[in-house]
């Protein structure tokens, strides 16, 4: 049975953020339009993934809280989280995690060092990723563990079910130059082409590593998921992944 994600869209409906999940992702995605106020109404979900955006997570946006509070009663059940970038921030501010701003952009193609296993299974110790963030996560959430950085700060992290990356690994080189072009209003022009000039086929390339980590989510899910049913089967329940509307708590500004 095909998984099904929620795809928790932050990114103010830039269109190339779904066609690059729905590339990289082996499952059923349901988009919801998060940053326009919509959130799922139950948790039937086999796994969530909370997108990049141009919002930090300490603004006082009217969709961010309910979006918070849904990840958090979502987390409380179980559900497994792959965070990108904003999502990857994000999940670590609402499970106790600090995110701060940079003192400048970290922009183009970057080396991260990973510790193994986990989401980095299969994907060479030193590798290539674009990135493009002035936030950061500073402080871990109690109990996560640090599973990739660089010398700009941390890359990655798991605390359970619960799985982030600062980087961007499904960019394609379309979204890579397009979103370093839209910098150009916030950064110098020679920086801004200096960066355009590295996007090119073969770093590309070398970065097309890194989304071996979706396959490594998508395959933690189906574990999981596997899990849940045996525990279903043993107990003699019928699992409801949190089935239960979400109610007004999850919903409310």
């Amino acid at each position: 049975m095909q998984l099904r994600i929620a795809l928790l869209n932050a990114s103010h409906g830039n269109s190339d953020t779904p066609r690059n999940f729905r590339r990289e992702l082996d499952a059923d995605l349901v988009e919801f339009d998060v940053s326009s106020g919509s959130l799922p109404d139950s948790f039937r979900y086999d796994a969530a993934v909370v997108t990049g955006s141009r919002a930090s997570v300490y603004w006082d946006e009217p969709w961010i809280a309910p979006l918070k509070r849904w990840t958090r009663q979502a987390i409380d059940r179980d559900m497994p989280f792959l965070g990108v970038c904003y999502g990857h921030q994000l999940l670590a501010d609402v499970i106790g995690g600090t995110v701060e701003g940079m003192d400048d952009y970290e922009l183009g193609y970057r080396t991260v060092t990973h510790r193994g296993g986990g989401l980095f299974e299969g994907i060479d110790t030193d590798f290539t990723v674009f990135t493009t963030h002035s936030d950061t996560v500073t402080d871990l959430p109690p109990e996560a563990t640090l599973t990739a950085e660089n010398d700009r700060g941390i890359h990655g992290f798991q605390c359970g079910d619960v799985f982030g990356v600062q980087f961007h690994p499904e960019y394609d080189m379309e979204t890579a130059e397009r979103v370093t072009d839209g910098k150009r209003d916030q950064l110098p022009d020679d920086r801004i082409d200096r960066v355009l000039g590295g996007i090119d086929e073969e770093t590309y390339d070398a970065a097309c590593g890194a989304k071996t980590l979706f396959e490594n989510f998508t395959a933690y899910v189906r574990e999981r998921r596997a899990e849940r049913s045996e525990a279903d089967r043993t107990d003699g329940n019928e699992r409801d992944g949190g089935s239960e509307p979400v109610g007004e708590s999850a919903g409310a500004v």
